[in-house]
């Protein structure tokens, strides 16, 4: 037995090493074949976004295709592998439903292109700038640069809003002022601070302030102003700041809450 071993071992011994060699070859390749696919897709205009999929994907395709070369080095019968191939397949299709459906997700999201990468989104409650897309998850990253991973499955079902898909955005901000201001002057200084703000739009509308509430202790006066997507948050930390100093040089109150207690006493 120990012969007859041994002489299938020296038999078996040069498709092993093949083998081995096909499977150091494969890896080198196929680190070879990412990388320059990588840079072919950079000088491209592909969507950064389609881009990480992709080569995610054709990662997972090529390990596959080189573990079945490398069965088929080791003299594997082709339908055992064919065989094995589906008993495994079906078993994790069973095993990862929720991983195949991310996986589906991901090719929505090429087809469908609810955003794009630098794009800032909420899904789900999240909010964040779009990373990239893998084969199972996109990747998030906060205002406070944390990474949030999403599943495809989860980002093509929900609800996505993109606050910078388009080019323009209204600015809607809303302001207190007492009943003792002067309601008019107020809202002329808040145009008057808008259209000074080089970051301020003329169109699609001038800037416009409008008296939108009476609440109990003020009165709430709201501004609108159209600006770039990219400069939205600029413009807003710039006119909280202006209109401040320009309600305080004028005598504009902001008031506290407040409430009149009446007190009766009975006889």
């Amino acid at each position: 037995m120990l012969e007859k071993t041994g002489e299938r071992l020296l038999e078996y011994a040069p498709n092993l090493l093949f083998a081995l060699i096909l499977a150091v070859l494969g890896f080198i390749v196929i680190k070879l074949a990412i990388v320059m696919l990588k840079k072919a897709l950079g000088r491209s205009r592909l969507d950064p976004i389609a881009a990480s999929f992709l080569i995610s994907l054709l990662r997972a395709v090529l390990y596959v295709i080189l573990g079945v070369m490398i069965l088929s080095q080791l003299k594997v019968p082709m339908s055992s592998i064919v065989a094995a191939l589906g008993t495994a397949g079906l078993a994790i299709g069973l095993a990862m439903k929720d991983s195949l459906s991310n996986v589906a997700g991901g090719f929505i999201l090429m087809f469908n292109r609810p955003f794009k990468a630098g794009d800032f989104v909420e899904i789900n409650g999240s909010e964040g700038t779009v990373d990239q897309i893998t084969i199972l998850y996109t990747k998030l990253l906060t205002t406070d640069n944390k990474a949030v991973l999403i599943p495809n499955g989860t980002v093509a079902s929900a609800t996505i809003t993109n606050y910078t898909q388009e080019e323009l955005r209204r600015l809607e901000m809303k302001f207190s002022v007492s009943y003792d201001s002067d309601v008019k002057t107020a809202l002329s200084l808040l145009i008057k601070c808008a259209e000074d703000s080089p970051l301020s739009l003329d169109t699609p509308e001038q800037p416009a302030a409008r008296v939108c509430a009476y609440e109990d202790s003020c009165v709430k006066l709201m501004l609108r102003v159209w600006v770039r997507s990219e400069s939205y948050w600029e413009l807003f930390y710039r006119l909280n700041e202006s209109i401040r100093d320009a309600f305080d040089r004028s005598g504009i109150s902001i008031p506290f809450p407040q409430a009149d207690i009446h007190i009766t006493r009975s006889s």
